[in-house]
């Protein structure tokens, strides 16, 4: 059982519990903190309203539907890989901090 003076002494280690937390936070989080605060400025900043109409016109005319669609699956691609890769990187944590529980609890006598 563990006790408050063992996580004090840091001998229980509440990393695993906290990387499941941060993974959620920037899985989920920053996604939805990027979008929501790039449509607070396009609602907020006049400038910016005028720059994406005229992005848009431009992108509209300057381009072939086959590349935008194009650029929108690459960057739903990159998007998808940057998930993994976040992924993965917790992942290695977890498995981490797992192996240092397997190595350390025999040591102190408990399991």
């Amino acid at each position: 059982m563990e006790t408050l003076s063992d996580f004090l002494a840091f001998r229980t280690l509440i990393s695993r519990h906290a990387l499941l937390l941060f993974y959620y936070l920037g899985a989920v989080g920053m996604p939805l903190a990027a979008w929501l605060l790039a449509r607070y400025l396009l609602r907020r900043v006049n400038i910016a309203q005028n720059e994406l109409a005229t992005g848009k016109r431009l992108l509209a005319s300057g381009t072939r539907l086959r590349h935008r669609v194009l650029f929108i699956a690459m960057f739903i691609a990159a998007f998808l890989f940057m998930e993994l890769m976040w992924r993965m990187m917790f992942e290695y944590l977890i498995a981490f901090m797992q192996m240092r529980d397997a190595l350390v609890l025999p040591v102190n006598g408990v399991g």
